[in-house]
């Protein structure tokens, strides 16, 4: 098979929920064990960080890899989904996994997992794994699927968890309520080893505590010993005042990084405690250390190749793209999105299924012309229904029955003033990015 052939053969030979939704989610880790029994217990063989959250895990598993990587480790990087390619998913100091290694590993394994009927998830952790093992890293950063304890990235034992925040998210299989989510979540802390919560609620706080009380897990609970002191936009990203690191240069925009920029730089502080984060290079002070986190942060795009996140794609008219999806992300985007000063403002827009996309369509701007439509997902909300909800409350658009169509609407539409931003969903993003850029 080719690589396009590989690709096309494990999106529809594995359930998929990224495509499928709840038919494509398997629960639990038999599978997962099984896969890791057979490649030898690869994760045993290199120090992991493993990072839960409904928000924000991306961009916290994305920029601790960059600063590993500027001090010199070798990292893994594991995230989900992928916006343009599969091979984002799997990254080795930045660098996507090559196209033959996975045409090569499907080739080589398939008669052993394709009895276990696996999903696509636990084909791919385990294709990660391997990899990571293969290319002896020092570090590999992983990011959780979806919630934490049945997720088939835990059977790892981190050196550090870090769960960024818990919200209204994926109810129908975490839990209708934000203990029970954060009850599943937390299901990722590991008996005494450390972990950093960015964000809690009294609710929340409470699972927190409980659990790492019962397991001997040190809890850090980041809004609690804050190292970010202000933070300002500037026409490059953020500027951070910190506590321990100086001023940074946040390439990441967006009003929600300054939570998420908290919650970093509180784990690499533990990273700190525990001996691990000092540059290869470099002895243990705190002026070298200062030096790598800021051209981590300075340069995360380009070291992990970050997309979607608050990212501009053009300047005139100024076109956005986030990957936002959901209520608690657009709790933060509607406000970001006031921030912004033009002469009027287009908005492409999409969701899937399982998301409030009624809560979300709440938080819109009202003063904007919207260009409703749905990404190429088996899950997308049809364009039409959206179109529907959005008159009653008081939006007004068209719908498009793609993304590209969407787009060129809008591109075609906006004068050189105005402000163009694509999102709703990951998945209209990575039709963006895919086949308008």
């Amino acid at each position: 098979m080719t690589y396009q052939e590989t690709c096309e053969y494990l999106y529809s030979q594995m359930p998929m929920f990224e495509r499928q939704g709840a038919s494509g989610y398997k629960e639990g880790l038999e599978n997962t064990e099984k896969l890791d029994n057979h490649f030898g217990h690869p994760h045993k063989k290199y120090r992991t960080i493993h990072v839960a959250g409904t928000n924000g895990k991306g961009s916290c598993a994305h920029t601790l890899a960059a600063i590993l990587q500027m001090c010199g480790y070798k990292v893994g990087l594991y995230t989900s989904p992928h916006l343009v390619d599969f091979s984002e998913r799997i990254r080795y100091n930045g660098m996507p996994i090559s196209e033959d290694y996975v045409v090569n590993f499907v080739e080589n394994e398939r008669n052993f997992f394709e009895p276990l009927q696996p999903s696509f998830f636990e084909v791919v952790t385990a294709m990660a794994f391997k990899y990571f093992a293969d290319m002896e890293v020092d570090f590999a950063v992983i990011e959780v699927g979806m919630g934490g304890r049945l997720d088939c990235t835990n059977i790892i034992s981190p050196i550090l968890s870090v769960i960024t925040n818990i919200g209204m998210d994926h109810t129908q299989f975490l839990g209708n309520s934000l203990e029970q989510i954060a009850m599943e979540k937390a299901g990722i802390i590991k008996k005494g080893v450390p972990v950093v919560v960015g964000e809690t609620t009294p609710e929340t706080r409470m699972v927190f505590e409980t659990v790492t009380a019962e397991i001997k897990a040190p809890l850090i609970l980041a809004e609690e010993m804050p190292e970010v002191k202000s933070c300002a936009a500037t026409e490059k990203g953020l500027t951070y005042q910190t506590e321990s690191y100086g001023i940074l240069e946040g390439e990441l925009s967006g009003s929600y990084q300054e939570k998420n920029t908290n919650t970093i730089l509180r784990a690499v502080r533990e990273l700190e405690k525990l001996g691990y984060m000092y540059p290869v290079s470099c002895r243990p002070d705190v002026a070298c250390m200062n030096r790598e986190v800021n051209e981590g942060f300075k340069h995360v795009t380009e070291l992990t190749g970050l997309k979607g996140r608050w990212q501009i794609v053009k300047d005139a008219p100024l076109t956005i793209c986030d990957t936002g999806h959901n209520l608690e992300g657009w709790k933060y985007l509607s406000e970001q999105l006031k921030t912004i000063f033009c002469q009027h403002m287009h908005i492409v827009f999409g969701m899937v299924d399982d998301k409030d996309f009624e809560g979300v369509m709440a938080l819109l701007p009202k003063d904007a012309t919207y260009y409703f439509t749905k990404s190429s997902s088996k899950r997308a909300i049809s364009e039409n229904v959206l179109k529907l909800y959005a008159q009653g409350m008081s939006l007004e658009g068209e719908g498009y029955p793609d993304v590209v169509s969407a787009y060129e609407a809008a591109k075609n539409a906006a004068e050189e003033k105005d402000f163009v931003f694509i999102g709703g969903s990951s998945y209209v993003v990575a039709d963006f990015l895919k086949n308008c850029i």
